[in-house]
Parts: C-alpha cells; sequence; structure tokens
C-alpha cells in the first residue's frame, strides 16, 4: 500500500466559522476518522495550531538558527492533514471527497516518495 497525505490547507486571516458550523465538521471529522481506522486506512492525522505558532530550525556553519514563525511567506498554510495507506490515488482520492465534505475544505492529496529498494 502506498501512503499519502490529505491536507487541508488554512487561509490565515480568513473569518473564523460559526462555532455551529466548527462543531458541525469537528463532528463529521471525528466519524470520518473512525471510518478510516475501521477500514486499515487511518495511518496518522490531526489539527495544527495557526501557523504563526511555528518554530522553524535551521543548521548553519555556527550551529543552528531557531526562529519564529513559519517557514514560508504565505497566507495559506496547512491547517490539519490525515496520512493514510490507500492501494493507488484513486483510492486516496475516494477519502479526500469523503474527507471534504467532513471538515467543508478543501483537501490537497499529495503521495509519500517510495523508499529505494535496500
Amino acid at each position: 500500500m502506498k501512503q499519502y497525505m490529505l491536507s487541508v490547507p488554512m487561509i490565515d486571516g480568513a473569518p473564523p466559522r460559526p462555532p455551529e458550523e466548527q462543531q458541525k465538521a469537528f463532528a463529521q471529522t471525528a466519524l470520518l476518522n473512525e471510518e478510516m481506522q475501521a477500514a486499515g486506512a487511518w495511518v496518522f492525522g490531526g489539527g495544527l495550531l495557526p501557523a504563526s505558532s511555528a518554530t522553524v530550525v535551521e543548521a548553519d556553519r555556527d550551529g543552528f538558527l531557531v526562529t519564529d514563525g513559519p517557514f514560508t511567506e504565505s497566507k495559506e498554510h496547512i491547517g490539519g492533514f490525515w496520512v493514510i495507506a490507500a492501494q493507488d490515488l484513486d483510492a486516496a482520492l475516494a477519502w479526500a471527497k469523503k474527507a471534504t465534505v467532513a471538515c467543508g475544505e478543501r483537501v490537497e492529496v499529495r503521495p509519500f516518495q517510495e523508499e529505494p529498494p535496500v
């Protein structure tokens, strides 16, 4: 089985959803997580705090540089994600369709690099 990341992009500064919509999305996402787990597709998933909470660590010739804030200068960042195991891209896209309905946001599907044979 291949692994895919289903990521949910969030836009900095976008107005928050009304609380009832947010609670509905949380509940639907929890049900989807249970469905993924029961089907054996679930590897890992979770929501992330805003990009402003990020810390970037970079090695340089003098040691390490640690800075507050996101790595990218962007308005869009990953707000949450799933890592799933799926037979192929079509199966991953089927989970992404369920995910976009559950969370009410766009979902990007990206395959993981395959490990070279040892």
